[in-house]
């Protein structure tokens, strides 16, 4: 077994000082080692985008990334977006717009969103569609993402071209 080594990450605004094995994927370290199960992992090859979180702002899969890689960065994941039990405004959309079915992908949704919202001014809706093509949902739930991820993204003042 090798020998851990230690890391320092801020997740979700609190800081951790951790030692991991060399070989932990980023996923596992959110969910096993500090307990937040919200990351979903689904195919472990980063096809799926699941797993998605922030990693400094950008859109990581975190089965692809390892945990000593994440040393000294500022990791954001599903478990930051509520404010207590209050949904965040994105997340309402995503409820309201019927975003979601069975629940497995809204994680990598709702964070490749909380990304996209950070990046773009405008947007069209090819465009929208291509950055979330990154999430698999097999529940068909797409018309409801695009729908929520639209009015999100149209109520930060982000034009939605058609």
């Amino acid at each position: 077994m090798p020998e851990p080594l230690p890391i320092v990450v801020t997740v979700n605004g609190r800081r951790y000082a951790e030692d991991v094995i060399p070989r932990l994927h980023l996923a596992d370290f959110l969910r096993h080692q500090l307990g937040l199960t919200g990351t979903h992992v689904g195919c472990e090859q980063g096809v799926c985008g699941n797993c998605t979180v922030l990693v400094d702002g950008r859109p990581i899969k975190s089965c692809l990334m390892l945990a000593v890689q994440a040393d000294q960065t500022s990791i954001d994941t599903i478990e930051g977006l509520a404010d207590g039990s209050s949904l965040s405004d994105l997340q309402i959309c995503f409820k309201e717009e019927h975003g979601l079915q069975c629940g497995f992908c809204t994680p990598g949704f709702l964070m490749t969103v909380t990304a996209l919202a950070e990046r773009v001014t405008e947007i069209d809706e090819a465009q929208l569609r291509e950055e979330l093509a990154g999430v698999l949902c097999r529940c068909t739930g797409y018309d409801g993402a695009v729908a929520a991820t639209r009015r999100y993204l149209t109520g930060r003042g982000v034009p939605v071209r058609a």
